[in-house]
C-alpha cells in the first residue's frame, strides 16, 4: 500500500473524515503527484522539497486557481505531512518554509428573505411524493442550516415529532441538536406518510428517499434546490450550501446571537462562524448611508 492510500485510509477510518472530504484529500494529492511527474521533480515524500511545493503554488495561481482553493489544497499537503511524520516516513517539514496567497475575504451569498417567502407560501410544489420530498428538502435546509451530506445522512429516528427537533450527525460524527416550528413538524409528517406509501420498510430507515425507496443522492439534492431558487432569485450560485448561508445570515439580522447559530451550524469554532457577520455589516452600512442626514 502507499503512503497516498494509507493516509486515505487513515482519515477516512481512525479520524472519520466525511467521505466527502476524503474524496476531496484524494484529488488534491493525485493532483499534487500529478504535477511533479509532469515535470520531472522527485515524487517520493522524503525527497520533496519546500522548493516543489512553492512550484505548484505558482502553478495553480497561474492557472486560474483562486487563494482559497490554493489554501485548501495546501492544509491537504500539511495534514498528509504531519500523518508521514507520525509514521516515522520524514523527519522534517517541507512545508514550514512555505508562504501562502493572501486570501481574499468574500462575503457568503445568500437568498433574500422575500425571495424564499414567495418560494414557500405562494408556489405549488404539488400534493404528490416528488412534490411533497422537494418542498421538505428546501424547507428542511432553509430552516436548520444543515449541510447537503448531513440531509441525506438523516434517518427517520433523528426526527422527534414529540419534542419537535432534529438530531443532525455532522463532521467527525459530531451530533447537535436542531429546534422544528411545528407547522414544519406537520408537514414532515405529511412527507413521511406518503414516503411510507412509496418504500415502506424499504427506505432502510432513511429519511429522504428516492422513487425506489433507496437512500436520496447528493446529486439529486443540488439539481432540486438549483431548480426551485432559480425561479426566484438571480445569484449566481444557487447550491443547498447557500440556503445554509441564508439560514445563517437571516437568523443573525433577525438578532441570533453568533454563538447560537454556531452552535446550529454545527461550526468547531467561532471564526468560521463570523463570516456571517460581513452581511449583517453590509446592511448596517446601506442602512446609515440611507437614513443618516450627514452620510
Amino acid at each position: 500500500m502507499s503512503h497516498k492510500e494509507s493516509f486515505l485510509q487513515y482519515i477516512q477510518t481512525e479520524k472519520r473524515y466525511s467521505p466527502h472530504t476524503v474524496r476531496s484529500y484524494k484529488n488534491d494529492l493525485e493532483q499534487f503527484f500529478s504535477f511533479l511527474a509532469s515535470h520531472d521533480m522527485p515524487e517520493a515524500p522524503d525527497k520533496i522539497t519546500s522548493h516543489e511545493i512553492r512550484a505548484w503554488i505558482v502553478y495553480m495561481l497561474e492557472n486560474g486557481y483562486t487563494s482559497v482553493s490554493v489554501h485548501r489544497k495546501i492544509s491537504c499537503l500539511r495534514i498528509f505531512y504531519r500523518y508521514l511524520r507520525k509514521e516515522g516516513v520524514i523527519n522534517g517539514d517541507p512545508l514550514e518554509k512555505v508562504v501562502l496567497p493572501r486570501k481574499k475575504k468574500s462575503i457568503p451569498v445568500f437568498v433574500e428573505e422575500n425571495a424564499l417567502d414567495k418560494l414557500l407560501d405562494d408556489f405549488s410544489f404539488g400534493e404528490d411524493f416528488n412534490g411533497l420530498r422537494n418542498r421538505t428538502i428546501i424547507e428542511m435546509l432553509y430552516l436548520t442550516g444543515m449541510r447537503r451530506s448531513e440531509l441525506t445522512g438523516l434517518r427517520t429516528s433523528d426526527v422527534d415529532f414529540s419534542e419537535f427537533v432534529v438530531k443532525v450527525t455532522g463532521k467527525r460524527n459530531k451530533q447537535r441538536i436542531i429546534p422544528l416550528t411545528r407547522t414544519f413538524t406537520r408537514r414532515l409528517q405529511e412527507y413521511l406518510e406518503e414516503r411510507n406509501k412509496i418504500a415502506g420498510q424499504a427506505a432502510g430507515g432513511w429519511f429522504f428517499v428516492t422513487d425506489r425507496g433507496n437512500k436520496l443522492y447528493d446529486k439529486y439534492v443540488y439539481n432540486t434546490v438549483k431548480a426551485y431558487l432559480a425561479m426566484v432569485t438571480t445569484i449566481d450560485r444557487k447550491s443547498p450550501h447557500i440556503l445554509r448561508h441564508t439560514f445563517a445570515t437571516h437568523m443573525l439580522n433577525r438578532g441570533a446571537d453568533l454563538n447560537s447559530i454556531k452552535e446550529f451550524l454545527g461550526h468547531a469554532n467561532l471564526s468560521a462562524t463570523q463570516i456571517y457577520t460581513h452581511n449583517t455589516f453590509e446592511k448596517l452600512k446601506k442602512i446609515y448611508k440611507q437614513a443618516h442626514p450627514r452620510a
